[in-house]
């Protein structure tokens, strides 16, 4: 495999374009589903519950088996078949519109969905082969950046396009961009599958060897568990923060929609700083900065009632949306990093796939249990829960063995 590290940015530049293109369709895609249901096809919560669920789905029953197919074959393939599921479901979705049927909109979510589950996956555990590992922190703070970026702006986008045109308009859109991705990645070099002329396990078994690497590698099992305990926090806190933003806070719609906005502001300053702290900062303090700052983030979020209906109550809620934005896309970049320098070549698909499904798995979970504990014991009950896991996030690294990584890791390359 030490063969197909090219040293040139031509391929990189290639991957970039794909991961604007192959997020700004997935981005659009999920703001103008909501859009479209209720809009066109006068879907009501309960229809469009079901809905968003059938797209956030893909993420659990897809990640795992998507993860054994990016160490069995070719992953330029794999990017193609990816973006062909993104160019599918957007018709799947207009014709949904067209005719009426909610049903065939959710098998188009699921669709979506499952190419950008795949294209995650085998954008991750290709980048190794594409660039140096000591430009690793440099392309993965890029690729954060255009995901950043999209994510922001998908949304505004999507209104726009409803209001003035059609909600269906926000799928062509996507289609687009998910047509120019196809176009960056084939113009990928053709990389051989990472376990080609070798003796494959069956598929489960193939699916288990990824997971007990997880488990048993102390770098990867200390991302695991931080990983879990933050994305519980951080979806408990979605869950709430319509009520806490429209009750205890006082805030307008606008103002609620502006405040979590600062969120997306912290993930773009974060991809923008994360090469500066990665040539300036050992790995353990951008690894424990990530989590410890969603904890002051919590901080702030509990003193905000305090200050409801004034400047400081939106301007501390947006503080804290910001912190956590900013901290742990730091701390993203910097894991990703270490994960793909630990992990080997054959094994690198279902090692991400692993802590994807885990990470994916939770959040349903904090979701449930922040509006639970919001809906018996009160909305500052759900955020002192919110605060205890984005501690816990942060006890696992300080306990871990990520606390005293001063330098990245050696590459693992082949196994």
């Amino acid at each position: 495999m030490a063969g197909h590290r090219t040293v040139t940015m031509k391929p990189f530049t290639a991957l970039l374009g794909a991961a604007a293109g192959t997020h700004a369709a997935d981005q659009l895609a999920l703001a103008t589903l909501p859009l479209t249901a209720t809009l066109v096809l006068g879907a009501g919560p309960g229809v469009l519950g079901l809905l968003v669920a059938a797209q956030s789905a893909a993420w659990l029953l897809v990640s795992l088996p998507a993860g054994a197919w990016v160490d069995r074959l070719p992953r330029r393939r794999l990017l193609v078949a990816a973006l062909g599921f993104g160019l599918l479901a957007s018709v799947a979705a207009v014709v949904a519109a067209a005719t009426g049927v909610a049903s065939l909109l959710g098998v188009a979510a699921f669709i979506g969905a499952s190419g950008t589950v795949i294209y995650v996956l085998t954008s991750v555990s290709l980048l190794p082969s594409l660039v140096p590992s000591t430009d690793l922190p440099r392309a993965n703070a890029r690729l954060e950046l255009a995901r950043a970026i999209v994510s922001l702006a998908a949304p505004f986008v999507a209104g726009l396009l409803a209001q003035h045109l059609s909600p269906t308009w926000g799928y062509g859109l996507a289609a687009l961009g998910a047509a120019l991705a196809l176009a960056c990645v084939l113009a990928l070099p053709r990389v051989p599958a990472p376990t080609a002329g070798t003796a494959r396990p069956p598929f489960l078994t193939a699916i288990r060897a990824g997971a007990r690497f997880v488990v048993r590698h102390e770098l990867l099992r200390g991302i695991s568990l931080c990983a879990i305990f933050w994305n519980f926090a951080f979806f408990a806190l979605l869950a709430i923060w319509a009520p806490l933003a429209l009750g205890p806070l006082g805030l307008d719609p606008a103002g609620m929609g502006l405040a979590q906005s600062a969120y997306g502001a912290g993930m773009i300053l974060g991809a923008l700083a994360a090469p500066i702290s990665s040539r300036h900062l050992p790995p353990l303090a951008t690894l424990i900065f990530g989590p410890a700052v969603s904890v002051m983030a919590a901080g702030l979020f509990l003193a905000a009632p305090a200050h409801a209906g004034t400047a400081n109550g939106f301007a501390l809620a947006a503080a804290g949306y910001f912190l956590v934005g900013f901290g742990p896309m730091l701390w993203l970049i910097c894991q990703t990093t270490v994960r793909q320098l630990v992990t080997p070549f054959s094994l690198m698909g279902r090692v991400n796939a692993t802590v994807q499904t885990a990470i994916y798995g939770v959040r349903p979970l904090g979701a449930l249990a922040g509006g639970f504990l919001a809906a018996e014991a009160g909305l500052q009950s759900a955020l002192l829960l919110i605060a205890v896991a984005f501690a816990l996030s942060t006890l696992v690294i300080v306990l871990s063995p990520l606390a005293r990584l001063r330098a990245m890791p050696a590459l693992a390359g082949a196994d």
